[in-house]
């Protein structure tokens, strides 16, 4: 409840230095103290809610809640707020319980604003022809819809009308400022909605945008930072000069260190420093930590980008008009270089300069090389490689966001049917070369590409245990734990849950899911017949029953590789299926584990033990970097090669005293 100030209240406060126009249009909270209100002006409605808390800062100085030495114009002004040393004003705002705001220079909202939202942001083609309309619940999931399928106009259309009319209904001309929220030593504060418990600390400039801050996944921006018409998500922090232009930024990010981001799209957990991004679609996980760093015109993943590492998009008549994809998984090395339109597939390592428009997506898990500025394909090599297992791993565990309304669905299988139908069309590829070239050929050809026979036999062999591999997983999820006596009982379990899963799969920036599920929301898109809430919640679903889909598309796999239908296939078949999985996964263990051996070698001691013999050295290494056997990926390594060896033992044993 809010009253009009009283005559002895209006007194004091012009005795503390305060003025006003209009001193009857200025409401406060029913037990307003005046005595907390010094040298500030009032301008146009203002209502002011009650000061009564202190608060200690670092260092141990207590300050009062109050307003002082400010300009207000049109504001409200919550409950123990601390406003100090306005230098400007602050201007048609709601400012919420327990807020700080000192030494700034001026907030405000000028006219009415959508606060960012609606913003089109033209990712990927700086030409045009992608532009995304921003809005404060976009996912990874329906930004990559509306980038690349583009093929649907009248879909694309449905959505943008959605996010369109959700910009509308957030326009406003009263910005807002939620409870706990710290904002000191600030520039200018311009058309911008903060939520709950947000930290602004020596901001330089902020302009048409909004932090969704909440108390479980709190906002942080520091010194120097700079951001026009953009969205920013929760559990976000963005420091030391870093420039944003046009973006929407995933929660969970982190950008620092005079990072440049224009034009782009950044999804969960990406991190950006020194470099510059733009226009990209960054999906989760997309890494650059280095200086002289571009990533430019293309779409990324979980994609860990080295020193040095740019691309090009130009064709230099007609201008930035080309555009690259870089699946889930890619690395690229120190320096690295790749003229687009270029295409790489998932869990890729990209090493030297590449200027053929390389497309790999049809062989995953393989290295790019450059030798004699061509490009060389080494299909399957980042399978064995202790750097691939290592990211896999990694992942989750620096999930960044705390909110429990998590926008985006991840999943962070390495195996999967997304990949595994990758290795299948891999081994297609390969097969099709011997036959199309001839067996033996030094160098095979394919797509601006070179792939030396010996590469071409081992990435066979390694698709191969890949796929083993995946299946073996399946099947054994299936059955471990299962009370199992009989082959109907074996068939029972095994039988898919749903149908749906079959067919060709898709990563929609983060989720793997089935195209038929795709397609179907597509078309109720469409139609008209889904909200943008509806459409969340749909691929929260297709992220839940990822499982269930998985199987329904595995068992049709092996329905293939058995030659029978699973009402066919035999005890024996079964019991084969698992003893492959089992080799490949000691296999590729074993592969990991001599990969990682190399990390210890004599060549990796080179620069330990500076001034001493090979001894010292050693010591030296041993000391800083531990033994390989002490070391705990190694012995990660050794212990899943255990732990699945029994497994499937185990699997096996209960399977043989079942009679079909």
């Amino acid at each position: 409840m809010y009253r009009s100030l009283t005559a002895n209240e209006i007194e004091q406060l012009q005795q503390q230095a305060c003025t006003a126009k209009d001193w009857t249009i200025i409401e406060v909270a029913e037990h307003f103290d005046a005595h907390y209100v010094r040298d500030t002006h009032f301008s146009g409605h203002n209502r002011l809610g009650v000061f009564n808390k202190e608060t200690i800062l670092p260092g141990g100085l207590a300050v009062h809640s109050g307003i002082y030495h400010a300009t207000l114009h049109n504001c409200e002004i919550g409950n123990d707020v601390r406003l100090y040393n306005i230098h400007n004003y602050i201007a048609n705002y709601r400012i919420g319980d327990n807020t700080c705001i000192e030494n700034v220079n001026a907030i405000l909202v000028d006219g009415t604003t959508t606060f960012g939202n609606g913003v089109r942001v033209p990712v990927m083609n700086e030409g045009g022809g992608r532009e995304i309309p921003i809005f404060n619940n976009l996912s990874a999931s329906l930004a990559y819809i509306l980038t690349l399928y583009r093929h649907r106009p009248k879909m694309i259309r449905q959505l943008e009308q959605q996010i369109d009319d959700y910009s509308a209904r957030q326009a406003a001309n009263i910005g807002e400022i939620g409870n706990n929220v710290r904002i000191v030593n600030c520039g200018s504060i311009k058309n911008v909605k903060i939520g709950d418990c947000a930290e602004l600390v020596g901001v330089s400039r902020l302009k048409n945008g909004t932090i969704n801050s909440n108390p479980s996944a709190p906002v942080h921006l520091g010194s120097g930072v700079k951001c026009t018409d953009f969205i920013i998500s929760s559990g976000v922090s963005i420091g030391d000069s870093t420039l944003v232009d046009k973006c929407f930024v995933g929660q969970g990010c982190v950008f620092d260190k005079h990072y440049s981001a224009g034009e782009s799209l950044f999804f969960s957990n990406c991190q950006g420093m020194h470099g510059e991004a733009c226009a990209i679609f960054a999906g989760p996980y997309t890494v650059t930590h280095h200086k002289s760093t571009l990533l430019i015109a293309g779409l990324f993943s979980f994609l860990n980008a080295g020193s040095g590492s740019n691309q090009s998009n130009h064709m230099y008549k007609l201008g930035p008009i080309h555009q690259g994809l870089a699946e889930r998984g890619t690395k690229t090395t120190s320096d690295s270089y790749l003229l687009w339109p270029s295409k790489i597939g998932a869990f890729s390592l990209v090493m030297g300069r590449h200027t053929h428009h390389a497309d790999t997506s049809g062989l995953p898990f393989s290295y790019l090389i450059e030798h004699n500025s061509e490009s060389y394909i080494v299909p399957g090599a980042n399978l064995r490689t202790v750097g691939t297992i290592r990211d896999a791993q990694k992942w989750p565990k620096r999930d960044n966001r705390k909110d429990p309304n998590k926008l985006d669905q991840i999943n962070f299988n390495l195996l999967s049917p997304y990949t595994v139908q990758k290795m299948w069309q891999g081994q297609e590829i390969l097969k099709e070369l011997i036959r199309t070239e001839g067996e033996g050929k030094e160098i095979y050809d394919y797509n601006n590409c070179k792939i030396r026979f010996s590469s071409l036999s081992k990435g066979l062999n390694l698709y191969t245990i890949g796929i083993q591999k995946f299946l073996g997983n399946s099947i054994i999820s299936r059955l471990e734990d299962k009370p199992l006596h009989t082959m109907d009982e074996v068939r029972q379990v095994l039988r898919p849950d749903k149908p749906v899963g079959l067919g060709d799969w898709v990563d929609l920036a983060g989720l793997i899911a089935p195209k038929s599920e795709v397609t179907r929301l597509l078309d109720s898109i469409e139609q008209g017949s889904v909200s943008l809430s509806d459409i969340q919640k749909e691929f929260k679903n297709m992220h839940a029953h990822y499982y269930s889909y998985e199987w329904t598309w595995a068992l049709e796999k092996l329905e293939q590789v058995w030659n029978c239908s699973l009402e066919q296939v035999s005890l024996e078949q079964i019991r084969q299926t698992i003893s492959q999985w089992k080799e490949a996964v000691v296999t590729l263990d074993n592969m990991v584990y001599e990969d990682a051996r190399k990390e210890f070698d004599l060549n990796s001691k080179t620069g330990f033990g500076m001034d001493g013999d090979r001894k010292q050295a050693e010591e030296d290494f041993e000391e800083v970097r531990g033994s390989f056997e002490s070391n705990s990926f190694v012995q990660a390594v050794l212990k899943h090669i255990e732990r699945k060896t029994e497994l499937g033992d185990k699997i096996l044993a209960q399977l043989a005293l079942i009679h079909e």
